[in-house]
């Protein structure tokens, strides 16, 4: 009875194997609208039987997994997968290029005859230095009820008075108008100083909120926009960063701002890492599976399977390091922010995985990448990214500025890393392998190692 019992499962299994050998995680349906010259199938097949698309080789990896790229012409596509005896037909639908209907006039400026008055409506709306709403262009993060002087519009977008030669750009979601007067400059009244073991922290006496931004550099420089008895209504205040810049948060409390400049700490050398708060982010999480690899793993659980071996790893070194989350449960970006901070973290760092659009050829991009926001966090993305290229033998992608929501934190050094592509086969078959993340986790430690004792502040 056992031995029959044992046939039938070994049976099924070989059943089974060969009945869903073939299997496709892109695209996720067998039909399909892309708007795109190109596409690309993405998935898994059993090795050592011939796969084919539209009667087209396709190079199967050891892993199983395959990447292909097709063509694609205006209207219905037609693809036929064949692996041995199974068979997959996909119909992609590619809609016509439209034709211009003429020629493009982007959107105009239109300036006002007097300044308006507005405020800012919710926490966080970025002032940018350009009319998009996207890219490296944020100059400042306002908090509710910073006013503002607003002197035209273009697009989606209101233009920022900030002094006699500086003007930026708000979004018109972001602001309310005030009804019936126009705002006059703010008053700075007095600047207080304190320090601590971690942070320098200076205070401002306003009589109301103003627009300000901060700037990095070997001075980190605060101006403040719209305030009297100035030179051109701009009370600017700079402070020598000696050495790296780690960390810096500005916000108003009432009508004071609180500028906390945190200081570089003291290196032990022998055990750089003792003592540093490091919170790590596994990305994407619940619902939010994040990219399908070829093998069909998720991101989600490849990203948490790397976080937790770096957090062994960080806290063998005597690091103090906090998670986002532990378990596969859904977060929003703005809650892992914010917990890091609530942790006073001196790094944050958020573990993806890569994909790419439609368009672009998954067999030609691999590797590495780490996406910075602030100068102050790409030296250490700079030692991270050289320590797991050498040690995990992956290509160096590089490191990159990115407006990512992860990387936009000034309180820590924040950076993301992009491991490796799920959708690319070989960097599949590294990513879903326990030694691969252990090298990771290695490597990155290590990175944080190098960042402490070979970037060594100036005296």
């Amino acid at each position: 009875m056992k031995l029959k019992i044992i046939f039938s499962l070994i049976l099924f299994t070989l059943i089974t194997q060969q009945s869903f050998a073939l299997d496709v995680v892109y695209p996720r349906k067998n039909q399909v609208t892309i708007n795109s010259a190109s596409t690309f199938f993405i998935g898994s097949s059993k090795v050592g039987v011939p796969l084919t698309i539209n009667s087209e080789y396709v190079r199967v990896h050891p892993s199983g997994g395959f990447a292909y790229v097709v063509n694609l012409r205006d209207g219905k596509n037609t693809f036929v997968l064949q692996s041995g005896d199974e068979i997959k037909t996909f119909i992609i639908e590619k809609p016509a290029a439209k034709l211009p209907s003429g020629k493009y006039t982007p959107p105009p400026l239109v300036e006002y005859t007097s300044k308006k008055n507005y405020y800012i409506s919710s926490d966080g709306a970025p002032l940018r230095g350009t009319p998009v709403d996207s890219g490296i262009n944020r100059l400042s993060h306002f908090e509710k009820d910073v006013p503002l002087l607003i002197d035209g519009e273009k697009s989606n977008f209101y233009r920022v008075v900030l002094n006699n030669n500086e003007k930026a750009w708000v979004a018109k979601t972001n602001v309310k108008a005030f009804e019936g007067y126009l705002n006059s400059p703010a008053v700075v009244s007095g600047k207080t100083f304190t320090e601590d073991d971690k942070y320098y922290t200076f205070t401002f006496s306003l009589d109301k909120k103003t627009p300000y931004v901060m700037t990095e550099g070997e001075l980190f420089t605060l101006k403040f926009y719209n305030v009297k008895d100035y030179p051109d209504n701009t009370y600017v205040f700079t402070f020598p960063i000696q050495g790296k810049l780690y960390g810096y948060q500005g916000y108003y409390e009432d009508n004071k701002f609180v500028l906390k400049i945190r200081k570089f700490p003291e290196i032990n050398i022998q055990k750089p890492l003792k003592g540093r708060v490091i919170t790590l982010d596994a990305g994407h999480g619940g619902t939010e599976i994040g990219t399908i690899g070829c093998c069909g793993h998720k991101e989600k659980d490849i990203t948490l399977a790397i976080a937790q071996k770096l957090e062994k790893e960080l806290q063998s070194r005597g690091a103090t390091v906090f998670m986002t989350r532990r378990i596969d449960n859904n977060l929003g970006l703005k809650e892992r922010v914010e917990y890091a901070n609530s942790k006073d973290s001196e790094i944050l760092i958020s573990i993806h995985a890569n994909a790419l659009p439609d368009g672009a050829d998954p067999n030609k991009h691999s590797g590495t990448s780490i996406f910075y926001y602030y100068n102050q966090s790409k030296p250490l993305a700079d030692k991270i990214i050289t320590e797991m290229t050498s040690q995990t033998g992956t290509n160096n992608d590089k490191v990159r500025q990115g407006s990512l929501a992860l990387v936009r934190n000034t309180n820590a050094l924040s950076i993301l890393i992009e491991v490796a592509y799920m959708i690319n086969p070989e960097d599949n078959a590294k990513l879903i392998d326990t030694q691969f993340q252990q090298k990771c986790a290695k490597s990155i430690a290590d990175g944080i190692e190098k960042y402490f004792t070979e970037t060594k502040p100036v005296d």
